[in-house]
């Protein structure tokens, strides 16, 4: 169905007068009865009752009104919408976090403060572990990550990326445990014959090959009792005494009772939050989320 046509017809129907309708749509009249003409042809009834005197619409004519009206309205707002998102001021942007990142107030901030600047751009979250991620960004599958890589880990060089926040990794015990009462930061090495509670091996980068590091470098793999994908799960395990955990400091805030988070001794504690999204991203809803960073 020809979009000029419709609206042709439209004016027509508004007007219920050909010279207003063609005056209105800045063309001369009989133009404008050749586009009604072939529309009616083209729908098999006729859209007009027409005299001397008047223009009315047929019943034909009313019904196509309405629909006619829905289509040019739809036309006009997909036009406005590409052209927002062509510049970056409409459409989807597909955001990625590791399961810490949420317990940053920076992070629910800079999220309201996207939306308030841009509220026809849709977010799309989900969770992400940290090597997820790199391999999101590269095969196109998100366009915005908040990862947590290891202090070995090299961020490929295609992918842009910016510290945002640091915290450091703390040893999770059990309120009953012997070590948990004394407060001091603990060293790793003195813990080896402990059993732990992390996270299952996964695509790798993040928390749990920090974690891994973190043990070599004191002399010792890990003896793994239960793993566990949630940190609040591994949490809760460690409450239930099934065994130690190393957790990102963040998770202070949502410590459950019956656990102690202790500070480590051990140099290579510290973690940090990172931005990142592919250098040259398609998406120009990208560029505007890095604005926020100032």
């Amino acid at each position: 169905m020809d979009l000029r046509r419709l609206t042709c017809f439209l004016a027509v129907a508004e007007e219920l007068n050909f010279s207003r309708a063609a005056q209105r749509l800045h063309m001369s009249q009989p133009p404008l009865s050749q586009q009604i003409r072939l529309l009616e042809q083209e729908m098999g009834a006729q859209l007009f009752e027409r005299s001397r005197r008047a223009v009315a619409l047929t019943p034909a004519g009313l019904l196509l009104q309405d629909k006619a009206r829905q289509i040019v309205e739809l036309h006009q707002q997909a036009g406005e919408l590409v052209r927002m998102a062509a510049n970056g001021l409409a459409g989807r942007l597909r955001i990625a976090f590791t399961a810490s990142v949420p317990l940053f107030d920076d992070f629910s901030a800079m999220l309201r403060e996207f939306r308030s600047r841009h509220p026809q751009v849709e977010l799309d979250l989900q969770h992400m572990t940290t090597g997820e991620q790199i391999a999101a960004l590269t095969a196109g599958q998100i366009d915005i990550g908040f990862m947590r890589p290891s202090p070995t880990f090299r961020i490929p060089v295609p992918i842009r990326e910016q510290t945002l926040w640091r915290d450091e990794l703390k040893l999770a015990l059990p309120a009953a445990h012997a070590k948990a009462a004394a407060g001091d930061a603990l060293a790793l090495s003195g813990l080896a014959d402990q059993p732990f509670v992390l996270h299952p091996a996964v695509l790798g980068g993040g928390l749990h090959e920090h974690i891994l590091a973190l043990c070599s470098e004191a002399g010792f793999v890990p003896r793994i009792a239960q793993p566990a994908r949630e940190t609040s799960t591994m949490l809760a395990l460690v409450a239930a005494g099934l065994g130690l955990s190393i957790v990102p400091s963040v998770y202070e805030r949502i410590c459950p009772p019956g656990v102690v988070l202790q500070p480590l001794a051990d140099a290579a504690r510290h973690s940090r939050i990172a931005l990142v999204s592919m250098q040259h991203a398609a998406s120009p809803c990208v560029p505007m989320f890095w604005q926020l960073l100032g």
